[in-house]
């Protein structure tokens, strides 16, 4: 049983988009981050992945961070023959009573099986608060079920 013994032989992680700093009403606020483009068949056409983005906000309570994610796939190396096969808002963090800092990861599930070569995932933070809350996020995609080992 290899999976019990070596998971991580089985997966890969790459970067999925970058960096984002975030202020409430401000600089990144509801501001699209670029995905990277990913060759499928360059790491055994994976049929799976997770799409995780780490975040760390600090929110007023009630307030909330919201991230809408979006998935492109096509046969081009720069996706000028993108399809959106998703895009959907998730609420990642909501703030605690009196107001604090939260911390955690996003994860979603990406169904890569019908996918073009090529795949893109790109993300939007977004703080409900108009003007003190902040957020810092990127994000990472991890794959599975590729026909041979990833390097």
């Amino acid at each position: 049983m290899m999976q019990m013994k070596d998971i991580g032989a089985l997966m890969k992680v790459l970067r999925a988009a970058g960096n984002a700093a975030v202020t409430a009403g401000g600089a990144g606020d509801a501001t699209a981050v670029a995905g990277a483009i990913v060759d499928r068949a360059e790491i055994g056409m994976p049929q799976s992945g997770v799409l995780a983005i780490p975040f760390t906000a600090t929110l007023a309570a009630g307030e909330t961070l919201s991230v809408a994610y979006t998935v492109e796939e096509g046969e081009e190396s720069d996706l000028s023959d993108a399809i959106t096969l998703v895009t959907e808002t998730v609420v990642a963090a909501t703030g605690p009573t009196g107001g604090g800092t939260v911390t955690g990861c996003l994860e979603i599930d990406v169904k890569l099986r019908a996918c073009g070569r090529y795949v893109r995932l790109g993300y939007t933070p977004d703080l409900s608060a108009s003007g003190t809350d902040t957020a810092a996020l990127s994000a990472v995609l991890v794959c599975g079920g590729m026909d041979r080992l990833p390097q």
